[in-house]
């Protein structure tokens, strides 16, 4: 397989990473990565992070926070005058004010906290109390699975793509695009609107698996579900053809033109994204919907490991130093969250944890193995719903009590986003490998009998004094102890 960087890129991130080090004065900076698929809850994360660190959250286990030796934290100017600032103000005033879930990733941001502490050793301590940048790095889910793009060559791209849209749970929802397929060979004559045609329908077909009741995850190239300003561009104007993944295009063909502009792609969209930001992480939370897909059944479910596989091939994992810290940024921390544990009831937490420990592992063994640490935790950044007891006759059911969005439906009865409801989630099974066949699969679904909802964000709480509480969470500050406390002690 194709090695994503040359020895020209790692030359130009190594260059990038000195100059870094060079601006940012003295003050360490660590740079978080907050990646996941599409609908993950990324926003969601790193809006609810600052918010309880900048305003003093409920953050027991967030051992700075807790002992008292984080001073305050935050907010400093963008550190990267060419990426659009996260619009950290607005997605508050959504959760908080308006009582919605802030829009999705739609573009690459970023946002700087500066923590000052005093150190937990009492020798540190008497140099003075220690400061620590964290630059928070979001970007839209779409665009993680590009990375996987550049170990392929154009044909092996379009030999993988065919053969997964005719698995049976895509074969319907790729008709479009087949049958353009068959009108276009990959040895015709190149042809501009031909090659329309085939890039229109093979979106329609990437849209319509990443549907709710699908939930599918292999869905590159990700600019085509959200393609910013290269909408209509030749960059975005191709599509896999129906090719092994060996062929050799001849001169002035249909595949030619469409590997050309793949090239393209691959050479002026995902390098630059990789270079240029991925590869600069030093810590990484990949946070992953399980919900989703365990609504969708068993083939969403095999897709999303896949999909994480891929994603997870291009991290660049290993042990810190201060040598890689400058040069080369590995990531030293990998936390994988199960996000919408609040959907879930606790008592379903651990087997959440090991369905997202058996969606991970090769991978998570993989960066173990080059030095990185890696960990699983069920996480709700944003804890929307509240657990009580519901008795039906002798029978006592754990429930859930939150305000369904508006237009969910739950047994025929669509909500209207104001009625609070108390719901029995279902249980998710204790052996996470029958989730993943076909007629296990099912009948566990069955057994399941998991009902997904969206619920809105919750109304703050007051204290007796009229003081607005910060928003309530699930494991956050756990996550927050694992990828940042040990930079500050």
């Amino acid at each position: 397989m194709a090695s994503i960087t040359t020895f020209t890129d790692e030359a130009r991130i190594a260059v990038d990473n000195v100059l870094g080090a060079l601006v940012g004065g003295t003050t360490p900076t660590v740079r978080l990565g907050v990646t996941g698929l599409s609908r993950a809850g990324k926003t969601v994360f790193i809006t609810a992070l600052v918010h309880n660190l900048v305003h003093g959250g409920r953050l027991p286990l967030f051992e700075a926070y807790a002992s008292g030796r984080l001073a305050e934290a935050g907010l400093q100017p963008q550190p990267d005058d060419e990426v659009p600032r996260f619009d950290y103000e607005a997605h508050v005033r959504d959760l908080v004010s308006e009582r919605v879930w802030p829009r999705s990733t739609r573009r690459i941001s970023e946002l700087r906290v500066t923590i000052a502490y005093e150190s937990a050793s009492g020798l540190r301590r008497t140099f003075g109390p220690g400061r620590l940048n964290l630059d928070i790095v979001d970007y839209p889910g779409e665009w993680l699975l590009d990375l996987a793009l550049l170990r392929k060559s154009f044909a092996e791209w379009s030999a993988e793509a065919v053969r997964l849209s005719r698995e049976p749970h895509r074969l319907a929802l790729a008709a479009g695009w087949h049958a353009a397929l068959h009108r276009t060979g990959a040895d015709a004559p190149e042809d501009e609107a031909a090659a329309r045609e085939l890039a229109e329908t093979f979106t329609h077909y990437l849209r319509a698996a990443r549907a709710d009741e699908h939930a599918l995850s292999m869905l590159p190239p990700g600019r085509f579900l959200m393609p910013g300003d290269l909408e209509g561009s030749p960059a975005l104007t191709f599509a896999p053809l129906d090719i092994p993944p060996d062929h050799r295009p001849a001169r002035g063909s249909m595949a030619a033109m469409m590997a050309r502009r793949y090239e393209a792609y691959r050479t002026h969209v995902v390098k630059p994204f990789f270079r240029d930001h991925f590869a600069r992480l030093d810590r990484q939370i990949v946070l992953v919907d399980m919900l989703a897909a365990l609504n969708a059944g068993p083939a969403a479910m095999r897709d999303l490991e896949t999909a994480l596989a891929d994603v997870l091939a291009c991290f660049r994992p290993g042990r810190a130093s201060w040598l890689t810290a400058i040069l080369t940024r590995r990531i030293d921390r990998i936390l994988f969250a199960a996000t919408k544990a609040d959907h879930v009831h606790h008592s379903d937490h651990d087997n959440l944890a090991r369905l997202l420990a058996r969606l991970t592992k090769n991978a998570a063994t993989r960066a173990a193995f080059a030095g990185a640490s890696v960990r699983v935790m069920p996480l709700a950044a944003v804890r929307a719903t509240r657990e009580v007891t519901i008795e039906r006759g002798a029978e006592r059911l754990p429930a859930l009590v939150g305000t369904p969005l508006a237009g969910e439906t739950v047994d025929g009865e669509t909500y209207d986003g104001s009625t609070e409801i108390a719901l029995f989630p279902g249980d998710l099974p204790g052996d996470p490998d029958s989730l993943f066949e076909p007629q296990a699969g099912a009948r566990s679904k069955d057994a399941l009998a998991l009902r997904y909802l969206r619920f809105r964000p919750p109304r703050l709480e007051r204290t007796a004094e009229g003081t607005t509480l910060s928003l309530p969470h699930i494991r956050l500050d756990q996550a927050i102890e694992y990828l940042i406390g040990d930079r500050l002690r």
